[in-house]
């Protein structure tokens, strides 16, 4: 029935570089040879519709089954011959169309409108703009040019909201549960949210707090970091505002999210604004892998279920809300695409032409039921944590949301106090790891608490979801030969346990790429895998910070032995205890400004000879800065070079103190210092030194000095103040990183270097001149 009655129709398709709309567009390419179809796909920032498509769509695996039976050129001749793509956006009036557009639109037999907003926690005017006012706008269009194609738009069964009991296939305005709400209403009042709260984030006290937020994020990143990342701060907090509003204004009229509400108000304008355009609903429950075509377990990114599957599969989430003898209807992605090719074969069936394709009613899949296969499933096949040890999944216990939330709100808040006094303190190595560690956790909980506000409603609904017309369709399809079993649209052909254990839970570990096995990936191999990067022939240069990357020493402890070097005995004595008396002065000035810091601290050197501190330099390289160098760090440098790179040293220490260095390096970028006419040092900085964005700045000059490419540069450096140099080349490392950096490399996937010096190397707090007659012992 659908082949044929398809036959050499053109059908516009919305939404086709999302889940559903992919596995619908290579569903009908496939099984209806002489269909031509028009893809409506919103430009993106950089990227052309064509583009998009050929990236996010046809490049998928869902189309593996088409390439190999066309081979390379017959798939592509194919698409030429088959498939438009014009640009538009349902989130816009009018679609966006240019004038191809509207004329492919207009010569269209058919119209699916799958394009949507999808994640419950969307900002409610991004919902409200597609979900709500996409399909009305649609059939807009469709009116202003002056034609009237069958428009089949794909809804949710989660329209009928909160409810228990029987959800029939009827109009949300029908419902006895519906609240009458003005939807016009609900857009004005959705965008006067976003200007409200726009406008709100823009005040001194707000901007004051983000900027705060970025300081403890970033540490003492620089200004252009710092400003960056305010204005993240800025609009996430806004976009935050705008999720919360959506949740709130869903729950007060009884939906699980802004997603659903959104939805149903969006079915509402489109009857309402449809004039005489034939329309037909198809209501989804929650899609999931597919059952069968273009393959069993075929997905695209992550549903509503599996962060959740996979979190507890790695022993992270220990319980979840839900009713045990619940049911969760979940229902495969080709059963959907199968209602929707049936819809439109079939043609509209007047004002009331709704069709929900959901498993509750017909094939119900309990909540425990659900656990007990999953549990079973990685009993059975356990991933492995990073020490390649199984991870055994805990009992699943079934408590009510309220309790779960206050449980995971109190760890965050436990975590993020111990996280906050932690990045205070200096901390290096173990202690960092362990800060960071705390972080992950803490992250880890908020994520498990983000779950459970976006999806424990739905695990907790208890509405049951007619499929009569759905049935009726069935029967239609399974009677014609030429179909077969190839267009299965009732629920009962999935055997849930099958579906599980067989399908869904594979499919789900190899989208996920966890470690499967104890002899799976390691971390190390990992780590093996970015060295092999940053040291590659192609790479162009490496940039190399110095202070506790290069050598466990300091601008302090560098000035503390030049100074002690023609001391008496007294006047080190002095010194000592100045220096550790500013100590907690110093570290904060560090963290808070590393520039100012360095400005202040240099100006100790004024009146200092400079033909004496160049001699002292020279025995304070063999004294102190090879003891405190690492040689790992040393090899690398070597390494570099043996490869062909380019090396320069950049460092915020003075240039005299680094001198010795040169024959290691190309080139030294470093701090400079004025001299005055009697041949002293005047304290002053001639440049502004090296140092958070001017350390980057010096990067990109230094590269476009020499021709060579940022991004296929190498950078290693130890601080959050590094950050404008580590984020300007294409492969970052971390050496010994302070917690901040810790944290961000572990998040981006940067190498790190655990990087130490030589074993018995002199550990002195305060190192001093070894002529001095002040020691540590005395």
């Amino acid at each position: 029935m659908i082949p044929q009655r398809l036959a050499g129709k053109r059908v516009a398709v919305t939404g086709s570089t999302g889940f559903l709309g992919t596995a619908l567009v290579e569903r009908l390419l496939r099984g209806v040879p002489d269909l031509h179809l028009v893809l409506l796909i919103r430009p993106g920032r950089r990227t052309s519709p064509d583009a998009r498509a050929k990236r996010e769509i046809f490049r998928n695996d869902a189309f593996d089954r088409l390439r190999e039976s066309l081979g390379r050129d017959g798939f592509d001749a194919m698409l030429d011959e088959r498939v438009t793509i014009i640009a538009g956006d349902v989130g816009t009036d009018g679609l966006g169309l240019d004038d191809d557009g509207r004329a492919a639109l207009a010569n269209c037999d058919i119209v699916i409108h799958s394009a949507a907003t999808v994640a419950f926690d969307s900002p409610l005017d991004g919902a409200v703009e597609v979900n709500l006012l996409g399909p009305s706008r649609i059939a807009q269009t469709l009116h202003d040019l002056n034609v009237s194609p069958h428009l089949v738009a794909v809804s949710t069964c989660y329209v009928a909201g909160n409810r228990r009991g029987s959800a029939p296939e009827e109009h949300v305005a029908d419902s006895p549960y519906f609240i009458d709400v003005d939807w016009r209403r609900e857009v004005d009042a959705a965008r006067r949210g976003r200007a409200d709260a726009e406008a709100e984030s823009r005040n001194p006290e707000m901007l004051r707090r983000f900027r705060k937020e970025a300081e403890r994020e970033l540490g003492a990143a620089g200004t252009p970091l710092l400003a960056a990342k305010t204005e993240q701060r800025r609009t996430r907090w806004v976009s935050d505002r705008m999720v919360d509003a959506g949740r709130s204004r869903a729950a007060s009229l009884g939906w699980p999210d802004a997603y659903a509400y959104t939805k149903a108000l969006g079915e509402r304008a489109l009857m309402e604004t449809k004039g005489d355009l034939d329309v037909s609903i198809v209501r989804p429950s929650i899609i999931e892998s597919a059952w069968a075509e273009p393959r069993p377990g075929w997905i695209r990114g992550f549903r509503m279920a599996e962060p959740i599957i996979v979190s507890y599969a790695r022993g992270l989430l220990k319980q979840f809300p839900g009713i045990p003898e619940g049911i969760v209807d979940v229902i495969p992605v080709d059963l959907v695409v199968a209602a929707i090719c049936a819809v439109a074969a079939r043609g509209p069936q007047g004002d009331h032409d709704i069709v929900q394709v959901a498993s509750g009613s017909r094939n119900p899949l309990r909540y425990r039921r659900l656990v007990d296969l999953v549990r079973s499933w990685f009993t059975d096949h356990p991933l492995y944590d990073a020490d390649g040890q199984p991870i055994i999944v805990p009992e699943w216990s079934f408590p009510g949301r309220g309790k779960v939330q206050q449980q995971l709100t109190r760890a965050t808040t436990n975590l993020q106090r111990v996280e906050s006094a932690l990045l205070k303190l200096p901390l290096r190595g173990k202690q960092a790891a362990f800060a960071a560690g705390l972080e992950e956790k803490r992250e880890l909980a908020e994520r498990a608490l983000g779950y459970v506000e976006l999806y424990g409603a739905y695990a907790e609904c208890e509405a049951v979801y007619g499929v009569a017309r759905l049935l009726e369709l069935a029967e239609e399809v399974q009677g014609s030969a030429a179909d077969g079993d190839s267009m299965d649209l009732d629920p009962m052909v999935v055997d849930w346990d099958h579906y599980v254990h067989g399908i869904h839970l594979p499919s789900v570990v190899h989208h996920a790429r966890v470690r499967t096995s104890a002899d799976g990936r390691r971390p190390e191999n990992r780590t093996q895998r970015l060295r092999r990067q940053v040291l590659a022939p192609e790479r162009s240069f490496a940039a190399f910070d110095l202070e506790n990357t290069l050598i466990a020493s300091n601008v302090v402890t560098s000035y503390a032995w030049l100074a002690s070097r023609r001391l008496p005995r007294e006047e080190v004595l002095r010194l000592t205890l100045k220096t550790f008396l500013e100590g907690p002065s110093l570290l904060a000035l560090d963290r808070r400004d590393r520039t100012d810091f360095l400005r202040h601290f240099y100006r100790r050197y004024a009146n200092a000879p400079v033909e004496q501190l160049e001699e002292d330099v020279q025995e304070m390289f063999s004294q102190l800065v090879l003891s405190k160098a690492f040689p790992a760090g040393l090899r690398r440098v070597r390494a570099h070079r043996a490869a062909g790179h380019r090396t320069v040293l950049i460092t915020g220490a003075l240039d005299f103190v680094v001198a010795p260095l040169a024959p290691l390096f190309d080139d030294i970028i470093a701090a400079e210092m004025s001299v005055n006419g009697e041949g002293a040092y005047t304290g002053e900085l001639t440049v502004v030194p090296p140092t958070g964005e001017a350390r980057e700045q010096a990067l990109i000059d230094y590269a476009a000095e020499h021709d060579l490419d940022v991004k296929e540069a190498v950078a290693y450096a130890d601080s959050s103040s590094d950050l404008p140099m580590l984020e300007a080349v294409g492969f970052p490392v971390a050496v010994n990183p302070e917690t901040r950096l810790l944290g961000i490399a572990r998040k981006r996937g940067w190498l790190i270097e655990p990087w130490q010096k030589t074993a018995g190397a002199p550990d002195r707090l305060l190192p001093l001149a070894p002529n001095s007659r002040f020691r540590r012992s005395a």
